[in-house]
């Protein structure tokens, strides 16, 4: 179906081409799922929009090698040619499903575009197809989500539209780039599932990218690993995830966070590649002792009987309705605890946060910060409050400006609690954080844009930790990062919590990381608490269907053994 052969493509910098893929060879056979899976600048993406012929024209070129899609030269092919063969033969899903359809068309209407520029189909027609194809892609109500406008639906929604979009006109071959990063686990496996079942049905092949080789093993027969631009190992999915041969993909492997083993600090790329890897286990001994002491002291933080309302209008003369995003919910965290908060998109975690922050005032009940109710501090007291309780964005790029160097982003808002006697002695400190984070003196000077997504949020936890705040609100801070990148940054904030005594509240829709970082856990489902309890305990035996459902959507490393077992 598709032959890559010592594929080679360089970006131009200072008017000058370097490679950035070296000389790749690789196959994907009719009716095969193919995974390719590295860290962000691995070169997966770039492959990929060369086969498409997407490359940016003017600062990009295939400088070698040979891209065969059913026996015809890729390579060389002009811009009509490509136009025919894109969305037609070969079809492409992005990682990002937001900024993938315009803002401003119905989700119906998009889809019906690449039926117009492909088939000869009426319009009647065309609409009787998306509405089929929507059905396909398991959407609900197709009719219905026919005449919505993206914004109008979920992020799995908009997944399985941008996937009825891929698949309209039958393509031979699908690329899946990322296509479930920063989806919900249960929206991941569902994508997953619905992927494998097209794949059936329609006998296309998928080239399948992602970070996160654990996910690749549940869809794909076979592998290749890139690491900065090279194919540095493939194979069959049981023999690369059983019997991994390269350093680097062992290290890929190792660095999402065990759900059976608790290590007290996760191994990174760089420990593989340096033969520095630590397996130092918490046992479940220290663990229980580390709690003893903990849960002895009153708590930091109580809320209790926490609801957070809104008001949805209907229609000018319509009767307004009520929705509760969090609902009656209690809980204590006590100083040095991490306490994960874990659930489905839309289950009410990031609206409890932003009420304890005080950024969205609760409806009714009291969040009692040592011993004051802060739902009742008059404006001045809450600005007082930022400096105890602080935010981890999960979009450090968002969060920073731009137009300001990292060094100045750190100290600004020290000079807005008048920290320290003057601007000096504050750029001593931001220096001293920028080491503290892994960074060093020469970026102080740096903007945002300069800095890779792990380096960005290194940046966003120094400002953060730049005030001292007692209490930290992790919200979904490493959901967009490589598993890698994400190790690094965990263990970071546990070498932080140490050093500094800091307390986390830890939200996050990936159980697996939740579940590392936590002593305690709470699980949200519609605005209520389902379960609460020790993580590890919780894990291991999850009371409601809901919990069982997160834990079961994970991807495990017992994946492919499972898979293969016969």
């Amino acid at each position: 179906m598709l032959k890559v052969t010592n594929l080679s493509v360089a970006f131009k910098k200072e008017n000058e081409f370097t490679n950035v893929i070296h000389g790749i060879s690789y196959e994907v056979g009719a009716n095969e799922i193919v995974g390719i899976v590295g860290e962000s600048g691995s070169g997966k993406s770039v492959s990929s929009l060369a086969l498409m012929g997407l490359l940016p024209k003017k600062i990009s070129a295939i400088t070698n090698g040979n891209i065969q899609f059913q026996e015809q030269e890729l390579n060389g092919l002009s811009e009509k040619a490509f136009q025919d063969i894109r969305g037609n033969q070969i079809s492409m899903i992005f990682q990002e499903p937001m900024s993938s359809l315009n803002p401003s068309m119905k989700c119906g209407k998009q889809v019906m575009e690449i039926l117009q520029q492909h088939t000869s189909l009426t319009k009647k027609e065309m609409k009787a197809k998306v509405i089929a194809l929507f059905e396909k892609v398991q959407l609900p109500e197709p009719s219905v989500l026919f005449h919505k406008y993206p914004h109008q639906i979920s992020g799995g929604q908009k997944q399985r539209v941008m996937i009825a979009m891929a698949i309209a006109c039958k393509p031979k071959l699908l690329i899946a780039d990322e296509p479930t990063t920063a989806l919900d686990v249960t929206v991941q496996k569902e994508i997953i599932k619905l992927l494998k079942q097209l794949q059936e049905q329609t006998k296309m092949s998928i080239l399948f990218i992602s970070h996160d080789l654990t996910l690749v093993s549940e869809i794909a027969d076979k592998v290749l690993v890139m690491y900065k631009g090279e194919i540095v190992e493939q194979g069959t999915t049981n023999t690369i995830f059983n019997t991994p041969q390269h350093t680097y993909t062992k290290a890929l492997l190792a660095s999402r966070p065990s759900l059976e083993v608790r290590l007290a600090k996760l191994p990174t790329i760089s420990d593989f590649l340096n033969n520095t890897t630590s397996t130092q286990e918490i046992t479940s001994e220290k663990r229980t002792e580390q709690h003893t002491q903990l849960y002895s002291k009153p708590p930091i933080l109580e809320v209790k009987n926490v609801e957070k309302e809104y008001i949805t209008h209907t229609s000018i003369f319509g009767k307004n309705n009520t929705f509760k995003a969090v609902n009656n919910v209690s809980f204590n965290v006590y100083e040095g605890e991490t306490i994960g908060l874990v659930g489905e998109s839309g289950c009410g975690k990031s609206t409890l946060g932003n009420a304890i922050l005080q950024l969205d005032k609760a409806t009714a009940g009291s969040i009692v910060y040592r011993g004051t109710d802060i739902t009742q501090l008059a404006t001045k007291e809450v600005r007082k409050l930022r400096k105890e309780i602080q935010l981890i964005f999960q979009d450090p790029y968002s969060s920073l400006n731009p137009r300001i160097s990292v060094g100045n982003a750190i100290l600004e808002p020290m000079k807005v609690h008048k920290l320290y006697k003057d601007d000096t002695e504050r750029k001593e400190k931001v220096l001293e954080l920028l080491e503290r984070v892994g960074l060093d003196a020469s970026h102080y000077n740096r903007y945002p844009h300069e800095f890779s997504g792990g380096q960005r949020q290194r940046i966003g936890i120094a400002r953060t930790i730049a005030l001292q705040p007692k209490l930290i609100i992790c919200d979904e801070s490493v959901s967009a990062l490589d598993i890698s990148v994400q190790a690094q940054v965990l263990n970071l904030l546990n070498e932080l919590k140490e050093n500094f005594g800091f307390t986390y509240i830890f939200i996050s829709h990936d159980l697996a990381v939740v579940k590392y970082m936590s002593d305690q856990l709470i699980v949200m489902n519609k605005g209520k608490i389902e379960e609460l309890g020790d993580a590890d305990f919780i894990y291991s035996h999850p009371k409601s269907e809901y919990t069982y459902n997160l834990i079961d959507a994970i991807p495990k490393e017992n994946a492919i053994k499972k898979r293969f077992r016969s």
